[in-house]
């Protein structure tokens, strides 16, 4: 009786939790001007949002069509819900300007073609029909990038966390400013590639510790103290065979991997709950985490990815994107720029004392 108690007690908060999280507008939100003001004044109470008034004016208007977007497409029958979340009252562009900037495509096309590397999990067969990497331990809690285009550090260290936990038995958050500060051959919060940060952290011996080196969501200096305690090692990296959905599952099957998207639809921005099946390109700005795959009851493919804007956003800061959409390259690009970190030894090391990379 008491154990029943302590659920029902548990579950209650999660409710009460998710409650306080959400912000939804009603029908009546919509009647007029001031409905909308006042529907705008209560977003900005509960995001703590603080704007000057003629700042307030401009922002305002920017919400209404942004409120109007959502509306629409939640007047329509799609697998997918949009939200009013905290990216409201930004702009497309805005939004992709300091959270869709990690300019994988730009980058890719700077530092030449994909590199080309074996591709160890070819041979996994009977792959499972659904697999959840949070499930198995092997995913931290959800980050915030913040204003910065550092997506790539946070897909890159989401992966290297999972397939360590695999390997060690260990769930070790690892720092992203690490990353930022110290991988000087990507650009910080100006954005970069996967491949890069995993080759830093083979070659400078590993990746510190979330709490020895903490974020800041913008660029400084690499603190070499820091890098110079026990580390996270991997042993390597290796590309997944690109426009190949059945070889992203196999690679997937086997270990969370780093993946590019084409982030920049506006239903991307509001994503809220739902298998997304938005309209996306492949010109590729975001660096996520593909952490499992499965389908729905009624049979829609999806994959489980982990986004780096929050647990407020998506499905508590995951989403859910359309698999075997019958695009060769996925939906949004997702099989275009994906890799994930080899790790064969199951030790943490000292890493070599020469501080930040030349690489």
């Amino acid at each position: 009786m008491e154990a029943r108690k302590i659920i029902l007690l548990a579950l209650s908060l999660v409710l009460v939790l998710k409650v306080a999280r959400s912000f939804d507008y009603k029908e009546e939100d919509l009647a007029s001007e001031e409905s909308l003001w006042n529907l705008y004044e209560r977003w900005r109470s509960h995001h703590t949002v603080s704007r000057s008034l003629t700042e307030k004016n401009q922002r305002f208007n920017v919400f209404k069509e942004n409120l109007k977007h959502i509306h629409k497409v939640n007047q329509k029958d799609r697998p997918y819900k949009l939200r009013l979340n905290k990216f409201a009252d930004m702009t497309n562009h805005e939004f992709l300007q300091h959270y869709g900037g990690s300019k994988v495509s730009h980058y890719r096309m700077f530092h030449g073609s994909r590199r080309q590397t074996g591709f160890a999990h070819e041979n996994t067969s009977n792959l499972p029909s659904s697999i959840d990497w949070r499930k198995q331990g092997a995913v931290t809690g959800v980050k915030d990038q913040g204003k910065c285009g550092s997506c790539w550090a946070f897909s890159s260290v989401a992966a290297v966390e999972g397939i360590n936990k695999i390997k060690t038995g260990e769930l070790i958050s690892l720092s992203e400013q690490e990353l930022v500060d110290c991988n000087s051959v990507n650009h910080g919060c100006d954005g970069g590639l996967m491949e890069q940060a995993f080759s830093f952290i083979e070659k400078t011996g590993g990746l510190t510790t979330e709490n020895n080196y903490p974020y800041r969501a913008k660029d400084g200096y690499c603190d070499s103290a820091k890098m110079n305690t026990p580390m996270v090692t991997i042993d390597g990296y290796e590309m997944v065979p690109e426009n190949d959905e059945h070889a992203l599952m196999q690679a997937v099957a086997n270990q969370p991997v780093s993946i590019a998207i084409d982030a920049g639809g506006q239903d991307f921005q509001f994503y809220s709950e739902g298998v997304y099946t938005g309209d996306c390109g492949t010109e590729l700005n975001h660096g996520v985490a593909l952490v499992g795959y499965g389908a729905t009851q009624d049979g829609t493919k999806y994959w489980i990815v982990k986004n780096s804007w929050g647990s407020e956003w998506g499905e508590n800061g995951f989403i859910r994107m359309q698999r075997e959409n019958d695009v060769e390259e996925g939906l949004c690009g997702i099989t275009l720029e994906a890799s994930y970190p080899i790790k064969q030894r199951s030790d943490i090391k000292q890493p070599p004392s020469s501080g930040k990379d030349e690489l």
